[in-house]
């Protein structure tokens, strides 16, 4: 049976529970929300694997990298990324990773950018699914009239990543 390891790191906006299997990130996820834990049963479901707490290189990288990032210091990550979905939620959050630091796109934008502009709420779904937060950055993803909607993780640690980001950007 494969192992996947288990970290837990501490940002300004709550603590996240990274998980590595190989060489790459399968997971970086609220801890404690039922996101993470829907997230690792889905992993399981793709995968004959146990959970292991341990450390990682590409965890240990991941960490220093969201340490720059909730510093200011980064804008975008170099972490080799596998994440576990359907073929439609692998689709768009590709599309998540166009995303440039400091800007948002609407639910509608990621619909038309997919080629499916009336699977918006499709698209709302599979961003809601993403298991890897943060790195893969639906936290840029807001209403088509500008306002903070859905975020697994809670609107108030998506307001102040998207704060962050316009703070750094301005820099």
């Amino acid at each position: 049976m494969r192992e996947i390891y288990i970290q837990y790191y501490t940002s300004p906006c709550g603590e996240l529970i990274l998980a590595s299997m190989g060489n790459e990130l399968c997971l970086c996820d609220w801890n404690g929300m039922s996101c993470a834990e829907r997230n690792k049963r889905r992993i399981s479901k793709y995968l004959n694997v146990e959970f292991r707490t341990g450390s990682s290189s590409v965890i240990e990288k991941t960490k220093t990298q969201l340490d720059d990032y909730f510093a200011g210091k980064r804008k975008v990550f170099n972490i080799p990324l596998c994440p576990f979905g359907t073929d439609f939620q692998l689709q768009v959050w590709k599309s998540l990773l166009d995303i440039p630091y400091g800007e948002t796109r609407s639910y509608m934008d990621i619909a038309r950018t997919i080629g499916n502009p009336k699977g918006v709420r499709a698209v709302a779904q599979a961003i809601g699914a993403n298991g890897i937060d943060i790195l893969i950055p639906c936290h840029r993803v807001i209403g088509s009239n500008h306002s903070l909607t859905g975020y697994a993780g809670g609107l108030d640690k998506k307001k102040y990543m998207l704060e962050l980001e316009s703070k750094s950007f301005m820099k």
